[in-house]
């Protein structure tokens, strides 16, 4: 296993669509592997194969569901089919460190998928868990939480935006209070 670096903001391979994965073998279950260390390292909740460079449909989670109980899940090939309602919720994201903004997202959703086994996978997530599937499939589409706020909100952003793509940390800037604990970091 290893740390492998999370590309930031302004990198083209954040933007592009990752391919299927067309066999799930040793090689991707040490990218998979490698990718939880990655999150487990960088303090994230999710992560994404675009966010280390990797352009194939995998991604890994590990959320709070309580205080004595977490999700850790891969998904291979990951395929949202149903959608259901909507809630807002503060959200940031590894590749963009220190922004953290409220974005509207379904409620609801089911996900087919494989495993890291191969084997297929069909769930139905609502809340957090909900919000954290949908920010990493929008990863493998090419798709940053950013790309979803007002055109307003990206505006008053784009300074913080344009440091990161340069490699500079911008000033944190989060939607809600002060103190308040951050949304979905993946």
């Amino acid at each position: 296993m290893a740390v492998r670096p999370v590309r930031m903001y302004g990198d083209p391979v954040l933007r592009q669509k990752a391919l299927p994965v067309a066999e799930v073998d040793d090689t991707m279950r040490e990218l998979i592997a490698d990718m939880r260390e990655t999150m487990h390292a960088y303090h994230g909740v999710g992560l994404a194969g675009n966010q280390i460079g990797v352009l194939q449909r995998v991604l890994v989670i590990d959320i709070p569901v309580d205080d004595e109980t977490r999700v850790r899940l891969a998904l291979i090939n990951p395929v949202v089919d149903r959608k259901e309602g909507a809630e807002t919720g503060e959200e940031g994201c590894l590749s963009i460190p220190g922004l953290y903004e409220e974005v509207r997202r379904a409620r609801q959703i089911r996900v087919r998928a494989l495993d890291e086994h191969g084997r297929p996978v069909e769930f139905t997530a609502e809340g957090y868990l909900a919000r954290a599937v949908q920010h990493e499939v929008d990863h493998l589409d090419g798709v940053l939480f950013v790309d979803r706020l007002s055109l307003l909100k990206r505006r008053f952003m784009r300074s913080s935006l344009e440091a990161i793509a340069r490699g500079e940390l911008p000033v944190p800037h989060r939607a809600s209070a002060p103190g308040a604990a951050p949304g979905s970091g993946s």
